[in-house]
């Protein structure tokens, strides 16, 4: 039997561990939410765990607060999008949150090593784990790039340096997260893990991947692909212009035009990136040279990579 496979009564038997709370952000997904709700309450660690509920009108919320009573829920009445993770992570204590998307689950044993990895290394911000696409529990595309990560990072870490993480598979310092204020309010959703990467590396955080926890996804149906690949050209774009320096940003810029479909999606996600031009300028705030290293060493992967391609 599979550690996934085990029972869920086996796992309640397992020491609760409270260094580790866990924050869910759903939309629109009542029936994958209960599900990974109770993929969460199964885990021998028995987290904390806040559920952010950005604004769904399927019953998500009533359909939580009935069946899992003893998870902390937060209905918001707008959606917040990635923003619904530092209201979730507002309502913690612990010294570490990981995250969890309604199509996501961690694995029985993975947070317990987070923290004690983390325990282990003070400076050390993020911690991203090694993603199963399920049913075939085959590994992402994105898994090679993190194992092989060209990041130069400090010698004491205990896996390859990233530049940048995957919120649904991450395990993060909360103290490090308040520090650089979590997720901006600008980007919403799509991408928005890279600017905060970046502002954690220009504090002196640290990133890496542990093949040692493990995420499984079974991506919903239940998207906007569109919509994503809108947002993610345009969160892309004014990342790059908030926080590279202008030859790095100009190359960047000319390699995602050139290479995202070309189409009225494409179109627009770039016209929505110019528009925002004014406060981008002006909140502009480029990284030190050891953060812009990081970005610098990605460019290459980034322009080969199979895993990243902005389509829908």
């Amino acid at each position: 039997m599979t550690a996934t496979e085990a029972r869920p009564d086996t796992l309640q038997g397992g020491r609760p561990d409270p260094r580790v709370a866990v924050v869910v952000i759903t939309h629109q997904r009542r029936d994958e939410v209960l599900l990974a709700l109770s993929r969460l309450r199964a885990l021998p660690e028995q987290p904390h765990v806040v559920v952010v509920d950005n604004g769904s009108t399927d019953g998500t919320a009533a359909a939580i607060a009935e069946r899992f009573p003893e998870v902390e829920l937060v209905a918001s009445p707008e959606n917040l999008g990635a923003i619904g993770r530092n209201v979730g992570v507002a309502r913690v204590d612990t010294p570490y949150v990981a995250f969890c998307d309604d199509d996501t689950w961690w694995d029985p044993g993975s947070l317990r090593i987070a923290a004690d990895v983390l325990d282990t290394h003070p400076r050390l911000a993020v911690l991203t784990a090694r993603i199963l696409v399920e049913p075939a529990g085959t590994e992402d595309p994105i898994v090679p790039e993190l194992r092989d990560s060209p990041v130069q990072g400090a010698d004491w870490l205990p896996g390859p340096a990233l530049g940048s993480f995957l919120a649904g598979a991450s395990v993060l310092r909360r103290e490090a997260f308040v520090e650089v204020g979590g997720f901006s309010e600008r980007l919403w959703l799509g991408g928005e893990e890279e600017l905060m990467a970046g502002d954690l590396a220009a504090a002196g955080w640290e990133l890496c991947y542990l093949p040692q926890l493990t995420v499984h996804h079974q991506a919903s149906t239940a998207r906007d692909p569109h919509k994503r690949r809108r947002d993610g050209i345009r969160n892309t774009l004014w990342t790059t212009w908030l926080r590279r320096p202008l030859r790095p940003a100009a190359r960047r810029t000319l390699h995602l035009v050139r290479t995202v479909p070309r189409d009225r999606l494409s179109v627009l996600g770039v016209l929505d990136a110019v528009r925002g031009l004014p406060w981008v300028l002006r909140e502009r705030r480029v990284l030190p040279p050891h953060a812009e290293a990081r970005f610098a060493a990605l460019e290459e992967a980034q322009r080969t990579s199979t895993a990243r391609r902005y389509v829908s």
